[in-house]
């Protein structure tokens, strides 16, 4: 994905929600129902296994080998995100908190598609503030696509005016959280309107399954 394939900028609500709805319907396509034994969507066999090169706070470069053992969360936004980011980010929070003991399996991943915008050391700073124990990713134009085509997420970052502050811009994005086992396979998809309790039970259930 280049900047070519993305939409051109929108400037009214109908039209941020109808990309908003096209990026959804990408990240289930494909993927069944929700299945009678989970309350999220089930992808398993429907999503390729974690896989990346991205790069972390402290001049790190950060890999899928970083997280092998681990129940992993993945979640792609941006910083400055007024509304869904950190909401989406505080449930996750909440969530691992549920978990109790096995909380420290588990990681939360949030992949920043503003790299322009959101420094690693940032990025950090950010997700700190919900977790302790998150984890903040960037990189490259061409390695935030590549990563998001490879999951089916949309997005979109509108160019500055002219005579604009070339650090003001609108992002859109397709809203998902990715769910991958201690063994980094695809297992369960997420919409933001989730129920706590529920997304809970299945996280939970899942660690349980692959311990």
């Amino acid at each position: 994905m280049t900047a070519a394939d993305l939409m051109p900028a929108t400037h009214t609500i109908r039209r941020w929600l109808a990309f908003i709805t096209i990026g959804l319907s990408a990240l289930v396509a494909g993927c069944s129902e929700h299945s009678p034994d989970w309350n999220l969507y089930d992808v398993k066999g429907h999503l390729p296994k974690l896989s990346f090169e991205l790069q972390a706070a402290g001049n790190k470069t950060f890999t899928e080998k970083d997280l092998e053992g681990k129940t992993v969360l993945m979640f792609f936004g941006y910083a400055s995100c007024p509304d869904i980011c950190p909401t989406t980010m505080a449930q996750l929070s909440e969530i691992v908190t549920n978990l109790g003991d096995d909380a420290k399996d588990v990681r939360i991943v949030f992949v920043s598609v503003d790299p322009h915008r959101d420094t690693p050391d940032m990025l950090q700073e950010y997700v700190n503030a919900f977790n302790p124990n998150a984890i903040g990713l960037t990189g490259n134009t061409q390695d935030i696509a590549r990563f998001a085509k490879r999951y089916r997420i949309a997005y979109q970052i509108d160019k500055p005016k002219p005579d604009d502050d070339p650090n003001v811009y609108n992002v859109t994005h397709s809203q998902g959280v990715y769910i991958f086992d201690n063994r980094g396979r695809a297992r369960l998809l997420a919409s933001d309107s989730e129920d706590t309790a529920a997304f809970t039970a299945d996280v939970q259930k899942l660690i349980n399954e692959t311990s």
